[in-house]
């Protein structure tokens, strides 16, 4: 695969983790680097992981999970969402919202961000293609764009005219999640 080939793949699958980072950054008061490399490190470790585990499954499982990897996506991104709405909505303002760059939230998000890198995988098995610089490829793509949603999100968060920017990032998780969902249909 070319070099501007693959740059334009790493970005493309990143987008959906730059969003998700965005609305993520939105819902933490503060957001110390330690939380932006946690939520950087899962996301980019499992778009790395994905393609590989894509091109050692190859072709056989790709119309299996192409059949419903969409509605897998829209679950979680909508559950997580949903979460995150409900908590901002019945939030108390003195006491603080929980660090989304930990536990549940975080496996889920990483693994509905990176559903697409397992089909790309499944794509470089059917053509031939090498895999392993390309998942590093990908994966670096997805912790810088991770990370850099994240910062830009708290910065969205500090400057914010709302008062609770969860409930408007829990939104935007809903709408990715309708979104992959719908270019899926």
């Amino acid at each position: 695969m070319k070099s501007v080939e693959l740059a334009f793949l790493a970005f493309g699958l990143g987008l959906d983790a730059f969003s998700v980072a965005v609305a993520f950054g939105m819902c933490q008061k503060t957001c110390p680097v330690g939380a932006r490399l946690r939520l950087s490190l899962a996301f980019g470790a499992f778009q790395f992981f994905m393609p590989l585990l894509g091109f050692l499954a190859g072709a056989k499982v790709t119309n299996i999970v192409a059949s419903f990897d969409h509605f897998v996506v829209l679950g979680i991104l909508s559950s997580v969402g949903v979460k995150m709405v409900a908590e901002g909505l019945r939030r108390d303002e003195t006491r603080p919202f929980p660090d989304l760059s930990r536990g549940w939230p975080l496996l889920f998000a990483s693994l509905a961000t990176s559903i697409d890198a397992l089909a790309v995988g499944f794509s470089f098995a059917l053509l031939q293609e090498r895999v392993l610089f390309e998942a590093m490829v990908i994966g670096i793509f997805a912790f810088s764009m991770t990370y850099l949603g994240v910062s830009f999100g708290h910065q969205v968060q500090r400057r914010a005219v709302f008062s609770r920017p969860e409930v408007f990032g829990g939104i935007v998780l809903i709408l990715i999640g309708f979104k992959v969902f719908l270019e899926h249909l």
